[in-house]
């Protein structure tokens, strides 16, 4: 079976027997929601006497934590298989299991970028008060081998949490509301996760085009993230009933149109010397650069050099030997003076770019 045959399908059964059946690194970013062996032996009421709708499913109990960890190390060894050499994987867990998870990925070879803190803005409460209110979830990112040039999308990353670096703790609701999917008015899969969780995952980790794989799918939430970002997906799940629900799912999903899912922002733009600009007279020989609050005033020689106070060097060479320090960036610190206004000389640079490079 080639590899299209896999694209934008669910198939049932067990993963690590499905997983065996697709071609050796063929795919490219993988989210997996194991069970979490809760371990939960009673039900659980709150004070008012209503019982908690928990996680009681047949598929997250294990006779003991060998048997666990056997389940484990299987679909791992499977998923590892499958990831292409510059691949990641996202796993989640609670306390109950990550741990455990985490230390068989090291045992396998996966490599740890970072752990992510999903908050729950909403958590559960501890209805017994005998422990902190659990509200958090962990997920590892991590690459199939140490020295995988991986997928991240950082400037985009930063530009979606308003110029700041994206931080490893994700303050994000459990999933609630009219996103939750209900089958005969009770929710249909007990550990749904929010589509906001796989959007920041799917959008950060991979590229429009590339096959993202869930080997746990569970209610359908990773394909119907991948489908809108322009993603394939291949999902496997053991329980039709599931299946079912997912396949419905997704079938009602639009994708958002290919040109806002552009990654303009990660694109190297192309060197451009200072000189450059001197060549073409975007600055003039003799002419004064200035800091921002015009204290420091340069002068331009016919090499593309600058003089101040008896300093030679290039824009950012004289800055370093100026200001002391061992690095400076020239073009986010000299200004020129145009119409009685001063305008930086990076953007300069981008109208080089525009004009003579057509970016």
């Amino acid at each position: 079976m080639y590899m299209t045959e896999y694209l934008n399908k669910i198939f049932q059964g067990t993963n690590y027997e499905i997983l065996e059946k697709l071609p050796e690194k063929s795919v490219d970013l993988i989210f997996a929601d194991p069970p979490y062996n809760l371990q939960l032996k009673n039900e659980l009421y709150r004070p008012n006497k209503t019982k908690v709708d928990g996680v009681f499913d047949e598929w997250d109990k294990f006779n003991s934590m060998k048997s666990y960890d056997e389940f484990t190390r299987k679909w791992l060894i499977a998923c590892k298989r499958v990831l292409k050499d510059n691949g990641t994987i996202w796993v989640i867990g609670s306390y109950h299991n990550i741990y455990r998870v985490g230390s068989i990925m090291q045992d396998l070879g996966y490599w740890f970028l970072n752990d992510i803190l999903w908050i729950k803005t909403n958590p559960m409460p501890n209805f017994l008060g005998t422990r902190f209110n659990n509200a958090h979830e962990t997920m590892i990112w991590a690459s199939k081998i140490k020295k995988a040039k991986y997928t991240f999308h950082y400037k985009t990353m930063k530009t979606f949490n308003d110029d700041l670096q994206m931080r490893s703790d994700w303050h994000i609701p459990i999933c609630n509301g009219k996103e939750r999917i209900k089958h005969n008015g009770k929710k249909a899969h007990s550990t749904q996760k929010p589509e906001e969780l796989l959007f920041r995952i799917i959008l950060s980790t991979s590229n429009v085009g590339d096959t993202v794989l869930d080997p746990f799918f569970g209610s359908g939430t990773t394909g119907a993230v991948a489908k809108k970002l322009q993603r394939n997906f291949i999902g496997i799940e053991k329980e039709k009933f599931y299946v079912d629900i997912a396949k419905k799912r997704i079938d009602k999903i639009l994708p958002v149109k290919i040109e806002l899912l552009n990654y303009k922002l990660e694109i190297k733009l192309p060197k451009v010397p200072f000189g450059n600009l001197l060549e073409k007279g975007f600055v003039k020989i003799g002419e004064n650069i200035f800091s921002k609050d015009k204290k420091q005033k340069a002068i331009i020689n016919a090499n593309a050099s600058i003089s101040l106070n008896g300093f030679i060097g290039s824009i950012h060479k004289v800055l370093q030997m100026f200001l002391d320090k061992k690095s400076h960036n020239g073009w986010k610190y000299w200004y020129v003076e145009r119409d009685n206004k001063l305008v930086l000389i990076d953007k300069l640079r981008d109208e080089y770019r525009k004009k003579y490079l057509n970016i």
